[in-house]
């Protein structure tokens, strides 16, 4: 068998599913950024978090954390928090207290 194609299914084994490898996480420098856009939602603000450096697990409970102590809605999008709100001083605050170093960045 060639490197180029992998066995979906054989009569002697089934179905084989592939490892799926974990992604690499972004420790970037160090400091946690908290950005505002507004970008592609019609005027209204959400706060990305970028720079935390965590493992997709922890991503979510802090994400979820953060979303139940603000309030709001939020997602998780390639390995960036998006928070539904513009209130990034209290958002600050909730991350310093996980004994994070927390920038506010952009306008």
């Amino acid at each position: 068998m060639s490197k180029n194609t992998r066995l979906v299914y054989s009569t002697d084994q089934g179905r084989v599913k592939e490892a799926t490898a974990e992604k690499a996480v972004d420790s970037g420098d160090g400091i946690v950024r908290l950005l505002r856009e507004t970008k592609g939602r019609k005027g209204k603000g959400v706060t990305l978090i970028t720079g935390l450096g965590l493992k997709e697990a922890e991503l979510k409970a802090l994400a979820k954390k953060l979303k139940q102590q603000c309030g709001v809605g939020g997602a998780i999008k390639d390995g960036v928090i998006e928070i539904q709100t513009d209130d990034r001083e209290k958002l600050k605050a909730l991350l310093e207290k996980q004994g994070l170093s927390v920038k506010i960045a952009g306008g």
